[in-house]
Formats: structure tokens, sequence, C-alpha cells
């Protein structure tokens, strides 16, 4: 792209104004289509009860994505609560991410032109998968910039780099603890070895000041909102590792060429220039493990790998293509230093950026896949708007019933007429989280989400259920609820398990509706 403006100011003021526009409004168009009730409303409620002074691990078991519900209700308080503020906070991130990458690429030397095409193919594949707020894209954007501004420490003489490294490791944490956990391993034990060449008692304090005040500010919230830190370290760190133990065991392995390399080839192959010359400066000299830039590349290489290695444990749908066009960009930059066919090698990285921006959006952000939407006619889809005008500009159709959005719509309606009309204390257990906010009242849910396989909360086989028990019971008792209702495709044992018979009477009120009436017991 050529500009003729003289002002080079001007010229990167105009290339960040059609990042802004590219990635929001690219985001804002796949984040309306259809939803997967689950992973899609995730947030909603959360930000929602938010609002309304109800905190996780203290009124809610949460085993991630803390940080996640506290931006999202301050988007509700700034924009109202709306499916396009919801929708507004991926778009967000989808530039925050991409205008991240600009200034970064900028800061090695790269020309403006190729940064900015760098972040707009990056921009079409950031979020756009997932379009509403998602625990891996929260916590993959965070760790990147924290990635981001560990190289710059690295290479510029600039002791705010490393004072914000803890910060954006910490806003990774408590969006999602894994990738956030590999890359503050990363980052850390490649500090350990920059330091032991380039040590600094300055930086060395200013890192660990900085991530003191992480954790105080965190204690600090937790005292003022009365969340006991036993329950954040039971729900976010003991129960969250136990689920991840059993990851290991059952995902990691077989270790074969095809899972780890064969599947993830476009990512080994945006970062092979990248291993390349850090081989071959190796070979040709062993005081090049020393140096910056050794430094530099190293971290980056083992980004692309701990993100396939995430990939690989995640039950997800691909969702770590983002990190391809930043790769590429970091090979762009450092190829002309080392490489003789300089225009070859451009144009090759230029077409695989470009080539897999494409075929990403078109094999997952077009046809939802990421929200098992793939085989579905979205055509089918209809306004959400029907449902309730808050939802206006989602286009409504779900892998739970994909063939009648209409009924699935209808059937909600009802649920919300009836509760609406119960004006005593309740529960609801749903996929559906977005009805607290709809009829303005909080719904008491026990948990952020209901998986049946043991993530979200602890189920019978967990040695955390019987907490959970207690914690269930407790928030019934304390809010003195009078009717748990649940929704289908959930099933009564989300009840069942953790109440005593003695304690309900069940009422089956349509064909995805039932109304559990507590009892004095």
């Amino acid at each position: 792209m050529n500009f003729s403006f003289k002002d080079q100011k001007l010229k990167e003021y105009f290339f960040i104004i059609i990042i802004f526009l590219v990635s929001i409004s690219v985001n804002q168009y796949y984040g309306n289509i259809g939803v997967y009730p689950i992973d899609s409303f995730l947030f909603f409620d959360s930000g929602f009860r938010f609002l309304n002074g109800q905190f996780p691990f203290k009124d809610v078991w949460t085993f991630s994505g803390p940080l996640i519900d506290l931006i999202q209700g301050i988007f509700f308080k700034l924009f109202g609560i709306s499916w396009f503020t919801y929708v507004l906070h991926g778009s967000f991130f989808n530039f925050l991410i991409s205008i991240s990458t600009y200034f970064v690429l900028r800061k090695f030397q790269l020309e403006p032109h190729f940064c900015l095409f760098y972040s707009l193919t990056l921009a079409l594949v950031a979020y756009t998968n997932s379009g509403t707020p998602s625990l891996d894209h929260h916590s993959m954007i965070f760790s990147i910039i924290a990635i981001f501004i560990f190289i710059l420490a690295i290479k510029e003489n600039n002791n705010i780099y490393w004072f914000l490294i803890p910060i954006f490791l910490f806003f990774a944490f408590l969006s999602k603890q894994t990738p956030a956990g590999y890359i503050i391993i990363l980052i850390s034990t490649i500090s350990f070895l920059y330091f032991l060449f380039n040590f600094s008692y300055k930086r060395i304090i200013i890192v660990v000041s900085s991530s003191i005040l992480c954790l105080a500010t965190l204690l600090l919230f937790f005292y003022l909102n009365k969340i006991p830190i036993s329950s954040f370290y039971d729900q976010y760190i003991l129960f969250a590792s136990s689920i991840g133990k059993v990851r290991f065991s059952y995902h990691l392995y077989p270790i074969e060429f095809s899972r780890y390399i064969l599947r993830f080839k476009i990512i080994h192959l945006s970062q092979l220039i990248l291993i390349i010359i850090v081989l071959k400066n190796i070979y040709k000299d062993f005081n090049y493990l020393k140096s910056n830039e050794f430094f530099i590349l190293v971290s980056l290489i083992a980004t692309g790998l701990i993100f396939i290695f995430h990939q690989i444990l995640s039950l997800n749908q691909k969702f770590i293509f983002m990190i391809i066009p930043i790769l590429i960009g970091f090979s762009h930059i450092f190829y002309k230093k080392y490489f003789i066919n300089k225009k070859i090698i451009s144009f090759f990285l230029i077409l695989l950026a470009l080539g897999s921006s494409i075929y990403n959006i078109s094999a997952y952000a077009n046809n939802r896949k990421f929200m098992d939407l793939e085989n579905i006619d979205l055509k089918k889809a209809i306004s959400a708007k029907e449902l309730d005008r808050r939802l206006e500009g989602l286009k409504w159709i779900s892998p739970i019933y994909p063939s009648n959005p209409k009924l699935e719509v209808s059937l909600l309606k009802d649920i919300i007429k009836i509760m609406k009309e119960d004006k005593q204390k309740k529960m609801l257990i749903t996929h559906y989280q977005f009805i607290s906010a709809i009829i303005d009242e909080s719904t008491l849910s026990p948990s952020k989400t209901y998986t049946t396989n043991g993530i979200s909360y602890p189920t019978s086989e967990s040695k955390f259920f019987n907490q959970y028990k207690i914690f269930f019971n407790n928030l019934i008792k304390k809010n003195k609820v009078k009717s748990i209702y649940i929704i289908k495709p959930l099933k009564d044992e989300i009840i069942t398990d953790f109440i005593d018979k003695s304690c309900y009477s069940k009422n089956d009120i349509n064909e995805i509706l039932t109304i559990y009436k507590i009892n004095e017991c």
C-alpha cells in the first residue's frame, strides 16, 4: 500500500483508524451469528451479577475467568446491558491484540504498511471464531501482550516494561490459568537466564515490586468484597489443578507426528525462519546464547509451541490462529538481516499470512465451527429481538434446536414469563446464562457454567464434591431460595446429587423446564 502522506504521524494515525474499524466491525459481525449456549453466554449473567454486588468464589463457584466477569460488568455499566455491548467486549480485545501487534512490530523497525498488513490479518482471526468473550482468547491475548512487553524490555533500556510484565501476566492468569501459567513459567525461566548475563538489582526489584502490587491489589479486592481467600484457593487453584492433571493424563498422549506437527503445520511454518536463525547463529558462535536477540527469538518460538501444547490439552475447536500473523510478522523483521533472497521470502511470508487468515476465517468463523454450528443451516436463524429487545442484533440459532430456532425462542420466552411472575427467591441452573439480566433479577446460579464432565463444577467422582455440595446448600439457605429452575439439556443430577430428596418436590412445566420446590428440611 502506497500512501502519499508527507507527515509520517498522520499516516500512522490513519493506519490505526483502519485497524480499529476492521478489528471492531469484523468481530461484531461474526459475534452476532448463532450461539453455543454453554459458551456464548458464559459472561453475560456473571457481568450482570458483578453490577449487582455478587462476586466470584463467594456467590458463584468459579473455576476460571473472574477478571472477564469484572470487565464485562464494566462494559455493561458503560454501554448498557445488551447483546451489542456483550459482543463489543470481544471486539475491543480483538482491537487490543491487533493494535498491540502493530506497535510492537513498529518498535522492531518494520515498515508501517507491513505492520498494518499483519495487524489486519490478525484482526480477521484473533477473536472472530468466538465473537463473544472467551476464556482462552482473553488469556491468550493478555499472555501475548506480556510476551510483547518482555521482548521490548530486553530490546530497550526502559524499566517501565519490566514493571508492566507482572501486571499483564496477572491479567492473563485471572482470565484463565492456562496458557497464562505456561507463559509465566516461560518468562520466569528466560528472565532468570537473561539476568545471569545482564544482572540488574534495579530491574529485579521493579519486577518483584510489580508482582507484590498485583498480589496486594487482589487481596484488597477480596477484603473489600468479603471474598474468602480460601474459596479462591480451593476453586481457582486446587480444583482447577485437578482438572489439569486429568487433561495431562488423557490428552497429552499419544505424542504423534500428526498431532503435534501436521495438525499445526502453519504455526510451525510461520516460525521456521526464526528457528533457522537461532540454530544458525548458535552453530556459528556459542556466545549468541548470551545475546538479546537470542532471548527475544526463543521467547517468540516458545510462545508458539506453548499455544500448540495448550490447544492439544484443550477440548475446544482450534482457537490459536492469532499467533500465526504475529510469528510471520517477526519472521519478516528478522529474515532481512540474515537471508539473501529477500523479495522471494517477503512474498512467501505475505502469502502465508494472507492465505492462513483467509482459510481460518472461512473454515472457522464463517460456518461458526467454534460454536458447533458448522453442520447447521445458518440461514434458519431468527432475530433474537423476538426473545428480548436487549438481544437485538443477534441472529439466533443454536445446536440445541438447530432446525427450529423459533421453538427454542418460544420456550425461552415462556420460561422468562414464568420467572418474572414468580416473586419468590429463586435459583436458575441453565446453559442460557443471560436470563437473570433479562428479568433484571439475580437468579443465584451456584456455578458459572455447567459442563457434565466435571470441569466447571465438582461431580460425585471429584474429591471436591462435598465442598461444592456445602457451597450449593449454603447458597440456598443464605438467600432463602424457594424454587430451583433447571432448563434442559441439563439433567436433574445437577440438583439431585447435591440436595437431599426430602428437601424438594419436582414439577415438570414444559418440555425443557423443571421446577424444584424447596421444602423446609
